[in-house]
C-alpha cells in the first residue's frame, strides 16, 4: 500500500515559537562570533621585527610585549626576520593570517621610507597593514666630535656655509632614517654637505668620532650613553620639542621652524584583521604603556610612550609617509 507524506501545518503558536527559537539561535551565534573575535589572545602571539636584535625598535618591542604577555597570560615571541632593509620581515608579516596572532613592529624605514625608496616593494605599506598603535616616539640627535670647533648647531651651519661641499655627514646607509633626516635638515638649512654612507649606525658614529666626517644623526636611545660619557657632542634633537632627558639641548624646530623628524615604532597587523581584535590589542598596548615600571624603563632610554588609537595611528602613518616622500625626493636616493 502506497503511503503519502504527512504535511504539517504550523499553528500561529508554533510559528511564534519557531521565530523565537530562530532568533535565539542567531543571537547565540552572533555572541559566539563576537566573543571569538575579542577574546584575544587565546594562544601565543608572534611579533615580527624586521631588524636586528638589540636595536631601538627591538628593545621597545620586547619591553611592551613582555608587559602585554604578563597582563594577558599568553606568551608573545619577538621574531627577528632581518634583511633587505627590513623588507623580508615586513613582507612576511603582510602575508600572515589576519587573526591577530602575527603582528609587526613598523618603523620609519619600512613603513614610511621604503615605499618611496624602492622601485619594487613586495608589500604595500598602506593596503597590506592595519595600524594598531604608535607604541613610542623618540628623536634623532645630530652629533659631532668634541674635537670639532663648532659647539652648537648654529656654529655648525655657519662653518658649513663658509665651506660649501667641503664638509660631510655619515649615515647608517643609503636611504636609512639617519640619511633622510639629515637630508631634510640639509635642505631646510640651505647647506651643501656631502653624504657618506656606512654599513650601520656604529660605523657611521665611529667615522664621526674619528673626524672622517663632521656630523652624524643617530637615535637618541643609542646615542645617550655616548653623550653622557662625553664621547660625542650633541648639537640638536630632531624633534619639535626638547627631550626631557636632555632639556638643555635645543630642538631642531628652534633653528628651523616647524621641523619635526622623530623616529617611532608602530604596531601593525595584516590587512583583514577583525576590527574588534585590532581594538582589543590597542587597548592592551595602552594598558601596558600606563605601567609605571614600563614608563620608567622607556624614559631611561630617551623614549616617549604614545599608545594611540587605531584611527589616530592610521592618520599618523599617512602623515609620516608624506614627510619621508619629500625626504627621498630631496636625497635622490633609489634602490632596486
Amino acid at each position: 500500500m502506497r503511503t503519502h507524506p504527512t504535511h504539517w501545518k504550523l499553528t500561529p503558536t508554533l510559528k511564534c515559537i519557531a521565530k523565537v527559537a530562530s532568533g535565539l539561535a542567531c543571537a547565540s551565534m552572533a555572541l559566539m562570533a563576537h566573543a571569538q573575535s575579542t577574546d584575544w589572545p587565546t594562544r601565543p602571539v608572534v611579533l615580527i621585527n624586521p631588524f636586528s636584535a638589540g636595536s631601538s625598535v627591538d628593545v621597545v618591542g620586547r619591553l611592551i610585549a613582555q608587559k602585554i604577555a604578563a597582563n594577558t597570560g599568553q606568551g608573545i615571541t619577538v621574531d627577528n626576520k632581518t634583511g633587505a632593509s627590513g623588507n623580508i620581515g615586513t613582507d612576511f608579516a603582510a602575508r600572515a593570517k589576519p587573526d591577530g596572532y602575527t603582528l609587526l613592529l613598523g618603523s620609519p624605514g619600512t613603513m614610511a621610507i621604503n615605499p618611496w625608496l624602492f622601485k619594487k616593494l613586495p608589500y604595500d605599506a598602506l593596503k597590506d597593514f592595519v595600524p594598531i598603535s604608535v607604541l613610542v616616539s623618540f628623536p634623532q640627535v645630530v652629533t659631532t666630535s668634541p674635537k670639532q670647533p663648532f659647539k652648537n648647531f648654529n656654529e655648525f651651519v655657519t662653518a658649513a656655509k663658509a665651506q660649501p661641499d667641503k664638509m660631510a655627514y655619515s649615515s647608517s646607509g643609503q636611504g636609512s632614517t639617519s640619511h633622510l633626516v639629515m637630508e631634510l635638515i640639509r635642505a631646510d638649512a640651505g647647506l651643501k654637505i656631502t653624504h657618506v654612507s656606512y654599513r650601520g649606525d656604529s660605523l657611521a658614529t665611529q667615522a664621526m668620532m674619528a673626524g672622517d666626517v663632521q656630523v652624524t644623526v643617530g637615535g637618541l636611545p643609542s646615542m645617550s650613553p655616548l653623550i653622557r660619557g662625553g664621547n660625542v657632542r650633541p648639537l640638536a634633537v630632531t624633534s619639535n620639542k626638547r627631550s626631557p632627558q636632555f632639556p638643555d639641548l635645543p630642538s631642531m624646530a628652534e633653528f628651523i621652524p616647524g621641523f619635526d623628524a622623530t623616529a617611532w615604532v608602530l604596531l601593525m597587523a595584516p590587512a583583514g584583521t577583525p576590527p574588534a581584535v585590532v581594538q582589543r590589542i590597542s587597548a592592551e598596548v595602552a594598558k601596558a604603556l600606563t605601567d609605571p615600571q614600563v614608563r620608567q624603563q622607556l624614559d631611561a632610554q630617551g623614549v616617549t610612550p604614545v599608545g594611540s588609537t587605531p584611527a589616530e595611528s592610521a592618520a599618523f602613518h599617512r602623515k609620516e609617509l608624506d614627510k619621508f616622500k619629500r625626504a627621498v625626493e630631496i636625497s635622490g636616493a633609489t634602490m632596486e
